[in-house]
């Protein structure tokens, strides 16, 4: 009798939940994995009903993305979805899941969600605390990029018109020059030399960096910066918005 492995059970499950048009709650960083995630969920025919995003105390959480997580508000607006968001004044990964949890709990009382979406590509530390949750509260969990081929994703992001911004890099070979850049495709062929010489995810999922969406098809209108704060210390840095606006 045929017995799936792990992996193979977890993407048939992925299919059937495809087949269904659910009503998701985002998990929402407004990087490019989250963002894409709610485009690949769309796609699929579900519906995002809310976003879903905490705000932690500390950069060094393994949980949630950092910086200009409160600018993810003007992703929102331009998505035209409602936001629900928490502060954790700790960077305990268990506090971190307890609120993760309790902002899950409020969105399936107050939108009437089905599940989670999340834009995690390869992280099994995040995937399992999410699917945990998800058993608590009865939610299925959406991983449309989960195990994705990372050249055809990167790629498949900029041909479908998603423009993102560096945030943060911590890792070698990824200096301060690309901290507040905009990738295109031509930087795609550097990432790559890049990412094979120094050993990092091109994906940027293991922390080597972090992104900001600035437009995408999702938006009504594209996020301009006008102020921003480089920091660097020699070895890793932040790209720190201080101010945006929707363009008109």
């Amino acid at each position: 009798m045929f017995k799936p492995c792990e992996y193979t059970r977890k993407k048939l499950i992925d299919w059937i939940y495809c087949e269904l048009e659910l009503k998701l709650a985002s998990l929402f960083s407004g990087g490019k994995d989250s963002t894409y995630a709610i485009y690949r969920a769309r796609q699929e025919g579900h519906d995002i009903e809310c976003l879903v995003s905490i705000f932690p105390k500390s950069e060094e959480s393994h949980l949630l993305h950092y910086p200009n997580i409160a600018v993810t508000s003007l992703q929102a607006k331009s998505m035209q979805i409602p936001q629900i968001v928490a502060h954790t004044d700790t960077s305990d990964s268990q506090t971190e899941l307890d609120e993760l949890q309790n902002l899950l709990e409020k969105a399936k009382r107050n939108f009437g969600i089905d599940g989670i979406v999340h834009g995690g590509l390869f992280s099994n530390y995040q995937r399992i605390r999410f699917e945990k949750i998800g058993s608590n509260l009865d939610l299925k969990i959406i991983s449309p990029l989960w195990h994705i081929d990372q050249k055809n994703y990167m790629r498949e992001l900029l041909e479908s018109k998603f423009k993102f911004i560096v945030t943060s890099v911590t890792s070698a070979g990824l200096d301060q020059i690309w901290l507040g850049r905009e990738i295109t495709l031509e930087d795609m062929e550097e990432l790559v030399k890049l990412s094979v010489k120094h050993g990092f995810n091109l994906t940027f999922e293991g922390g080597e960096a972090e992104t900001f969406v600035i437009d995408c098809p999702l938006f009504y209108s594209p996020i301009r910066i006008l102020k921003a704060n480089k920091i660097w210390d020699g070895y890793r840095g932040r790209f720190e918005i201080t101010e945006a606006v929707l363009e008109k």
